[in-house]
């Protein structure tokens, strides 16, 4: 067969194909949610069919379209990202209209200038994006005048959106809409027959009908049937059917988060038990993620319900319902039943580290599907090959394109600078061939070695594991940004080495370990008498000055902690480890950042809940810090009469209680130091506070530490604490943290 021939046969086999796809199409859509600082390279795209991206939002002064400004890094990229691993998945853009921000939607749709604006540029942004479809999600039409007015957006969407496909000969934006389970709810109704005209579809919100902030007992918050209540999914769907809206328009809302409740009594535990709030996080919310590992913690198993189609578990006085595999599976096999159209995950990132709901999910439809694929296989295997071996081709050439581009890349970075580009055999020769006895430690980006160059200088090597996280772009990262640090209490990088798939970092070696080390070592700790501390504090506050006021550019660190303190000859501390260090703005206040990452306990709480981080971040760290070098003490421990208080709670309670003393090492007790000792302790507990706006700037640290005669404020009750102060109320959140070990490490926090 001609070359021209099995082209045309496998351009008829693709035909086939998509014609035969799209006869039994099955939506399996998923939210990605930008707030939850989830990687986009990490999303499981070849589980889903749609990826929406939540959230974009109204302009209240312009009445346009607009992304957050934490959001757009994301964004530009966002298309291109999830599609890496699965070319076919379809993206759109979803748009946030409800709660707080309802006002301003319909106070869009109120004028036909500001519906133009509005479509106009919605339209664009996506193309921009290169999104192939959009989203309006959470709108409540709860008035006459707000029906009308959505009634003519819609239509006017819908008629922008085809109009725009046809003058530019481009295939029509998807529109969606996420819309609450039944068309009706107090005082609020969906003009049903305008939606079934102009969406492609609805997908239903079909979670949250209970929540712990209101109601005061454990409620089915995702029930797919509920005997006693309409407040259930099954009835809502039938609800939209009756008014119009054909099942296979609707798509099922799935909940990948649960909701925790504190029981009345403990033994009356199963569904709508008594109780009385919330539980765990400040809200009750919980992603399944989350309720995995805190299930893991304690050692206990759920309980299927299938009266509601729920799951739920019971520790001690805390309850927690939830969607677990049985619940997504039946509900999933309900929508089959039913004729819709398929489901949306809410959201793709709270889902458990294996994906085992969005597999449970995409497995009900494959059990369904079976002989569909067996058809597909019968039909396609010359397509199959032919894909294959063009996508190895593929894969090998970008892979050698984008490495060749980063080695060059990283070569100009070094040109004009002090760093070195060394060979791989030089670090081979430096570390005797990577001897085990030349071995420092090992960390998340690999393990750590003492190596000699030919001309005697001793050097630290750290060298990229294959099991490593870190990639060629943030390896790229490390090198641009520790090559532009120049300060005594900077580790200094040396050069790096790429070559033979390596990607080694050169250190200037540190002979006397880190300050972990010797911290919380009965023994070692001797040698760390009050003078050394305090020249150790000294130096690690003028590292951070440095970082955040002096340098060409303010950097935040983000993972401070003893381990990553390292000691020269002279015991001066040097700061290493910027691995996951940002840039900062001179002129801002706060940013979002693409990826949560810190270490257990140094990690502040607006970047575990919000992820938000600013100066303030590493201000925290050092309150950690500082805590640690006074009391000798492990954060990770638990201190207390009943060993129930995290450091900073002991810390607080102590110096509260006028027993500060008593936290301070006990080879630090001196009747002459008390006084400037206890001073330091009260520096740290200020810059430990909840709310990061209560924390002292750098520049005030240093200030406190080096002037005994100012007056310090009293600090407010600590991060993390289960006592809160009246104006910094809720329930301690556990965040879901990666611990780390004490060695050079580049540690990663999950996101709730």
């Amino acid at each position: 067969m001609s070359s021209k021939n099995l082209f045309s046969f496998l351009f008829l086999l693709v035909l086939l194909f998509s014609s035969f796809s799209e006869a039994t199409a099955w939506i399996r859509s998923g939210f990605w949610y930008a707030g939850s600082e989830f990687p986009v390279p990490e999303i499981p795209s070849t589980l889903f069919t749609h990826i929406h991206f939540a959230f974009a939002y109204i302009n209240t002064s312009s009445f346009e379209l607009y992304i957050s400004h934490s959001d757009e890094p994301y964004i530009s990229t966002f298309s291109n990202t999830v599609k890496q691993k699965n070319p076919s998945v379809i993206t759109l853009l979803s748009i946030w209209g409800g709660r707080d921000e309802s006002p301003d939607f319909f106070a869009m749709t109120s004028q036909f200038s500001r519906r133009k604006s509005f479509i106009t540029t919605s339209i664009k942004t996506a193309r921009q994006y290169g999104f192939q479809g959009l989203d309006l999600f959470g709108v409540n039409p709860n008035t006459d005048a707000n029906m009308t007015n959505m009634r003519s957006f819609i239509e006017e969407w819908r008629t922008a959106i085809n109009s725009e496909s046809k003058s530019f000969g481009t295939k029509r934006l998807i529109l969606t809409m996420g819309a609450y389970y039944s068309p009706m709810l107090d005082s609020m109704s969906y003009p049903v027959d305008t939606i079934i005209r102009n969406f492609d579809w609805v997908h239903l919100i079909a979670y949250d009908y209970y929540l712990p902030t209101k109601d005061n007992f454990t409620g089915p918050h995702a029930a797919l049937y509920d005997p006693t209540s309409k407040l259930n999914t099954d009835h809502g769907i039938k609800e939209w059917i009756k008014r119009g809206l054909p099942a296979n328009k609707i798509v099922l809302g799935l909940a990948y988060h649960g909701y925790a409740w504190t029981l009345v009594n403990p033994k009356r535990n199963t569904v709508r038990s008594p109780a009385r709030g919330l539980a765990i996080t400040r809200d009750g919310s919980m992603s399944y993620r989350y309720i995995k590992r805190y299930m893991k913690s304690y050692g206990v198993t759920p309980v299927y319900n299938s009266t509601f189609v729920v799951n739920y578990v019971t520790i001690g006085s805390f309850w927690i319902g939830y969607d677990d595999v049985e619940a997504i599976r039946t509900k999933v096999s309900y929508a089959k039943d039913k004729g819709l159209l398929g489901f949306a995950a809410f959201q793709i990132p709270s889902d458990d580290v294996d994906w085992e709901l969005s597999k449970a999910a995409k497995g009900e439809e494959e059990d369904q599907s079976s002989s569909n694929r067996r058809l597909l296989a019968i039909l396609l295997p010359t397509l199959t090959l032919a894909i294959l071996l063009l996508s190895t081709i593929v894969c090998i050439l970008k892979k050698k394109t984008i490495r060749s581009e980063g080695i060059r890349e990283l070569n100009e970075r070094a040109i004009g600078r002090t760093l070195k580009v060394f060979s791989f055999d030089q670090i081979k020769a430096a570390t005797d061939n990577f001897s085990i006895k030349n071995k420092l430690g090992e960390g998340g980006f690999g393990p750590v070695y003492k190596g000699r160059l030919s001309d005697g200088q001793e050097i630290a090597v750290k060298r990229l594991s294959a099991c490593s996280k870190q990639g060629i772009e943030e390896f790229q990262n490390e090198v641009t940004l520790a090559s532009k640090l120049q300060h005594v209490n900077v580790l200094q990088l040396q050069g790096f080495c790429i070559e033979r798939e390596e990607k080694i970092l050169v250190y200037e070696y540190m002979p006397n370990k880190s300050l972990d080390f010797y911290l919380y070592d009965p023994v070692q700790s001797l040698q760390l008498d009050w003078e050394m501390r305090v020249r150790i504090i000294e130096g690690v506050t003028q590292g951070l000055l440095y970082l955040q006021e002096y340098s060409a550019f303010t950097v935040i660190h983000r993972d401070l902690k003893a381990s990553n303190i390292l000691l020269d000859d002279e015991m001066k501390p040097k700061i290493s480890d910027f691995g996951i260090a940002k840039l900062f703005q001179k002129d801002e206040k706060e940013a979002n950042t693409g990826r949560i990452v810190g270490t257990y306990g140094c990690v502040p709480p607006e970047y575990v809940k919000r992820g938000v981080y600013s100066r303030k971040y590493d201000v925290y760290s050092f309150g950690v810090l500082l805590l640690q070098i006074l009391g000798g003490k492990k954060n990770s421990s638990e201190y207390g009469i009943k060993n129930d208080l995290n450091l900073l709670e002991y810390a607080y309670e102590l110096w509260g209680k006028g027993n500060g003393v008593d936290f301070l090492d006990l080879s630090l007790q001196d009747d002459s130091r008390i006084g400037e000792q206890l001073r330091y302790m009260q520096v740290a507990l200020l810059c430990v506070q909840e709310k990061w706006e209560d924390r002292p700037s750098m520049l005030e640290v240093y200030s406190m530490l080096k002037n005994e005669t100012e007056v310090l404020p009293n600090p407010k009750v600590p991060a993390f604490s289960k006592n809160k102060d009246n104006d910094t109320q809720e329930t301690l959140v556990t965040p879901d943290l990666t611990c780390s070990d004490n060695n050079l490490t580049i540690s990663q926090l999950i996101a709730r």
